[in-house]
């Protein structure tokens, strides 16, 4: 992959984890933009492409100790794809983090060290 696409690390800034994905990044000298998703909500259409672009199913891009988690009743395995992705849009409290995404690919960056997969 040409070194010249964008590497883009969806985040919240105060999250640790994220903040652990940023100081690997600039240790190994990566150009990347940083977007925050609770100032700038992902619309649905791409969170579907970030997931899609992982192969991971939705539900592991849930959070599951939050709040919301246990009010929407997200536990429940039989809940489809479709639901669980409205409700990580709706909430994006829900929303794993960081994700990290360069071209057609893209990780769940937990463990951070997963990002090096897009180098």
């Amino acid at each position: 992959m040409s070194q010249d696409v964008v590497l883009t690390v969806y985040e919240k800034p105060t999250c640790t984890v994220c903040r652990k994905m940023v100081k690997l990044l600039t240790e190994e000298g990566v150009d990347f933009q940083r977007l925050n998703y609770f100032i700038d909500p992902l619309p649905r259409d791409k969170l579907v492409s970030l997931i899609e672009k992982t192969g991971l199913p939705p539900r592991e891009f849930i959070r599951t100790r939050e709040k919301a988690y246990r009010e929407l009743g997200l536990k429940d395995k039989s809940i489809p794809d479709d639901i669980v992705i409205d409700a990580l849009v709706e909430h994006p409290e829900l929303l794993q983090r960081p994700i990290v995404e360069r071209g057609d690919r893209a990780v769940l960056g937990r463990p951070v060290e997963k990002v090096l997969e897009l180098l």
